[in-house]
């Protein structure tokens, strides 16, 4: 099977019917998106410059949505790279009925990073948490969502129980 054959059986033309558009949380988020890193790995790189890319799209015959984001951008890695802002990673999100819930793993193998969360709509904003296999409570927000921008953040819970710490800040603007 090419590439493209595999793309064909992965990627969906529209929403499942079975998703009631009330539920599609993330249909907005498909296509392409440049990112301005303002917050990544505990530290603030809003000077740094970094960039990224994001692409998504539905998939599973239009049960999820799945996006790759990437950053630094394509054309802009080049070997070996910063280990530790080296992100091309997936998400793969998924409606479960049976939660009213999104189911949503994320991936980066770059870092050897694996996520799991449940996603549902807080207010305007999409919220995802989930706990981490050392037992760390994660905050992941999709927040001023409009049809051409988003901000995304990502919070980890201290010790403490009470302090979110922010560990990631993504500014994404749609691309044409």
């Amino acid at each position: 099977m090419t590439a493209r054959a595999f793309a064909g059986v992965l990627v969906a033309a529209e929403r499942a019917q079975e998703l009631a558009e009330a539920s599609d949380l993330y249909g907005w988020l498909v296509g392409s998106w440049a990112l301005a890193v303002r917050h990544y790995a505990d530290v603030d790189v809003a000077g740094l410059g970094l960039t990224g890319e994001l692409h998504a799209d539905r998939v599973l015959e239009g049960r999820g949505v799945q996006d790759v984001w990437i950053m630094p951008r394509r054309v802009d890695r080049v070997p070996p790279g910063d280990p530790v802002r080296n992100m091309y990673g997936t998400t793969l999100r998924i409606w479960d009925p049976a939660i009213q819930a999104w189911r949503i793993t994320w991936i980066n193998p770059a870092r050897n990073h694996t996520e799991q969360q449940i996603g549902r709509p807080r207010g305007p904003d999409i919220v995802q948490l989930g706990t981490r296999t050392n037992g760390t409570h994660t905050r992941w927000s999709f927040t001023e969502i409009a049809p051409r921008a988003f901000r995304w953040l990502g919070d980890a819970l201290d010790p403490d129980g009470t302090t979110w710490r922010r560990e990631g800040e993504f500014v994404a603007t749609r691309s044409a």
